[in-house]
């Protein structure tokens, strides 16, 4: 019992830490998204996951952006990665409270 507190402890801090974490990356990403918009940037999300396509179709198309496009699909990554660790937490801490709550 004292096992499953001290790791729902630590799941619960690693949360409030990724929530945090999370929050940072969006306000990146919003104001890098902005920036793009401002200037008329545009892409689709299979150009967000494939680099090649990236450098093939849309830097070529706007140079002067190239930097502002590569730290959002960098930002974007970072922030879907963070999700995707969100999702494993609370489906560990729905195992760690059901085994701690049912022993």
């Amino acid at each position: 019992m004292l096992v499953g507190k001290s790791m729902m402890y630590i799941l619960i801090a690693l949360f409030i830490g990724l929530f945090v974490l999370q929050f940072y990356f969006r306000v990146r990403v919003v104001k890098v998204y902005q920036k793009l918009v401002k200037n008329r940037v545009q892409f689709d999300s299979s150009h967000i996951f494939n680099g090649k396509k990236m450098e093939a179709e849309i830097l070529p198309k706007y140079p002067e952006h190239k930097e502002d496009i590569l730290k959002f699909v960098k930002e974007m990554r970072h922030s879907l990665t963070i999700a995707t660790i969100f999702i494993v937490l609370i489906f560990a801490a729905a195992v760690i409270l059901r085994t701690w709550n049912v022993g």
